[in-house]
């Protein structure tokens, strides 16, 4: 009998992708200098700084949720922060006008976004996963209920918000990689460094959850306590990658599901970094191709946006057709 082929390790995708990232990242710092370096290259790496972060947080806190929810067609968005993140900014313009919002420390603005964010997770982590005991599908209807009532909120006060205001709210709303402050993208990045450090112990944990709420419990995890912390974590993540550009929907579902396709393993400690080489790549790239090569000065988020949600809709009908 002929001898069968070794087993591919998932080591060599993960070269790839890193040396795809290197490439892009490469061509975007270096391609079309029309300027001095010394300006072009700390502008142009602080945009790719803010890529990598927010493609990081988002693509593991994508694939943590979706560990823990046991579904591969959920992102962190349907517990509500993209719409909590969106009645922050419009009560802030209609309380405080948008003449003052704009004069504000965008230090202090980032830190009370994180707190409120972190805080509304705590709260319906702590007290419906408690009452629940363990019951991870209630703690999903709270999360989709609390979102249609921030939805809703958002939209009565932006009826009744004069047009001025309401054309300088529509710009907080999109994601903007463009010019982050050094500080919060400084500070952001502790924060995300501080909460990989503690997720690493998780890993293997994370690996049991994948087979189920009971099989992880016969394994010897402590389930509420792990799923717990998991969600505290992907809070923190989403909360410190919304408040510093925004809301990102679809990219998380995009790359997680391409990195799971990719790597052919559940097994995390391949499939996190996998997928933050991935959100890296399509962030970057994205940028480079609009503005090197289309000559646009449109945000990539757009068009991450729409190829995420055709993703979404394909994902949804090929499980209805099974």
């Amino acid at each position: 009998m002929p001898a069968s082929a070794p087993p591919v390790t998932p080591l060599r995708p993960l070269l790839v992708l890193g040396c795809v990232a290197v490439a892009f990242m490469a061509l975007f710092m270096l391609v079309d200098v029309s300027g001095p370096w010394d300006f072009v290259l700390p502008f142009r790496g602080k945009k790719i700084a803010t890529a990598l972060l927010v493609g990081y947080a988002v693509a593991v806190s994508t694939v943590l949720f979706q560990t823990v929810t046991g579904n591969r067609v959920l992102t962190p968005a349907i517990m509500g922060f993209d719409y909590l993140y969106v009645l922050i900014q419009t009560c802030l313009v209609f309380f405080l006008g948008s003449t003052t919002v704009a004069g504000l420390d965008p230090r202090f603005l980032f830190g009370a976004e994180v707190i409120i964010m972190v805080a509304f997770s705590a709260v319906l982590h702590g007290w419906l996963f408690g009452m629940a005991r363990g019951n991870v599908h209630l703690l999903l209807l709270s999360g989709v209920v609390m979102g249609v009532l921030f939805r809703s909120l958002s939209s009565f006060v932006q009826r009744v918000i004069e047009p001025n205001e309401f054309i300088f709210l529509q710009d907080r709303f999109f994601a903007s990689f463009n010019d982050p402050e050094h500080d919060l993208l400084l500070l952001s990045a502790v924060l995300t460094l501080g909460v990989s450090v503690l997720g690493l112990r998780l890993l293997r944990a994370c690996d049991v959850l994948v087979l189920g709420r009971e099989a992880a419990i016969n394994l010897g995890v402590d389930y509420q306590r792990t799923v717990s912390w998991v969600l505290a974590l992907v809070a923190i993540l989403v909360a410190v990658s919304t408040a510093l550009v925004g809301p990102v929907t679809f990219l998380g579902l995009l790359v997680a599901h391409i990195a799971y396709a990719v790597m052919r393993t559940y097994r995390h400690v391949f499939v996190l970094p996998a997928a933050a080489l991935i959100a890296a790549i399509a962030l970057v790239a994205g940028q480079f191709i609009l503005e090197r090569v289309f000559r646009l000065d449109t945000n990539p988020r757009v068009i991450i946006e729409f190829v995420g949600g055709a993703v979404f809709i394909a994902m949804l009908m090929r499980k209805a057709t099974r």
